[in-house]
């Protein structure tokens, strides 16, 4: 039997002592700066407008819940939610629908142009989102006024906005996914007599969950919280939540205790989203890196 003074002795493999007291300063300062603007948001929002208002106090004096239950009257905050959620929901279905397709016949197939395309999408990447936002309005505007089709401040126009964003990106991270899935689970099911889209369906999307998972978070992230396409290609009935956020700041006063409170509520779906896929998107985000 070891004697105690023994199973004291470190191993020469361990970390130092220093080391580990370093980690969790460290560790510990990260925590508190990410912690201190959700609990300055938190107190905020359950204080009164006066005292939200005057000088900043750690430890609230009065808690109510009431501007939880004023932001839905001080602006039409469901009206806003419903249409971020349409808008982000169809781009995200739209892009990893297109996304995939494209993917897999760039990964699966060598046809002419196939180089040229995937430099192309890479490389729409590179230009800020603020060169496209003059082009798009004069196009979406001409298209009315020559067609009848209403794309300036509807849902569907802004949801082609958001593919510009969100459809190079998926398309690129798709074909590096699609190619590190052996290339044997398309031919066992094609000669079990499944064609090429069945086997895509079947077989391949199956496998790359992970992967669409990590480009649908990315899709949904990118058209929930954008602001400035939203602000220029919507009315006040096709408003998202980006942009209705501006309401609680009128000439005469800003609502800060109903900003924390609405900001909070608005993001509630992208964080239980991201807790609840957290584990693909991780393995989205890491796979086709190493072939």
């Amino acid at each position: 039997m070891p004697s105690p003074a023994r199973s004291r002795v470190r191993s020469p493999m361990a970390a130092p002592r220093s080391f580990l007291w370093t980690r969790r300063i460290v560790l510990t300062l990260l925590t508190g700066f990410v912690l201190l603007p959700v609990y300055v948001m938190v107190s905020s929002s359950l204080k009164p407008l006066q005292e939200v208002s005057g000088k900043f106090r750690w430890i609230p004096h009065g808690l109510t819940v009431q501007p939880y239950l004023d932001i839905w009257d001080t602006v039409p905050l469901a009206r806003y939610f419903v249409n971020s959620l349409i808008v982000a929901g169809a781009a995200t279905v739209c892009s990893v629908v297109i996304a995939v397709f494209s993917a897999y016949a760039v990964s699966r197939y060598s046809f002419r142009g196939r180089r040229v395309f995937t430099v192309t999408v890479l490389s729409t990447q590179m230009f800020p989102g603020i060169l496209f936002l003059l082009p798009l309005f004069l196009i979406f505007v001409n298209i009315g006024n020559s067609t009848g089709l209403v794309l300036y401040g509807s849902r569907g126009g802004l949801i082609l906005t958001y593919l510009t964003f969100s459809l190079p990106f998926s398309i690129w991270m798709l074909i590096g996914y699609f190619d590190s899935i052996p290339r044997d689970l398309d031919e066992a099911a094609m000669v079990d007599g499944c064609g090429p889209v069945r086997a895509l369906v079947r077989v391949v999307v199956p496998a790359a969950v992970p992967g669409i998972v990590a480009v649908s978070v990315y899709a949904f992230m990118t058209a929930w919280g954008e602001v400035l396409f939203a602000s220029v290609m919507t009315n006040d009935a096709t408003r998202t939540l980006a942009v209705g956020l501006q309401g609680y700041a009128t000439q005469n006063d800003v609502y800060w205790n109903q900003v924390m409170a609405a900001s909070l509520v608005v993001s509630v779906p992208v964080v239980v989203g991201f807790l609840l896929l957290q584990r693909y998107l991780v393995a989205g985000l890491t796979a086709g890196a190493v072939k």
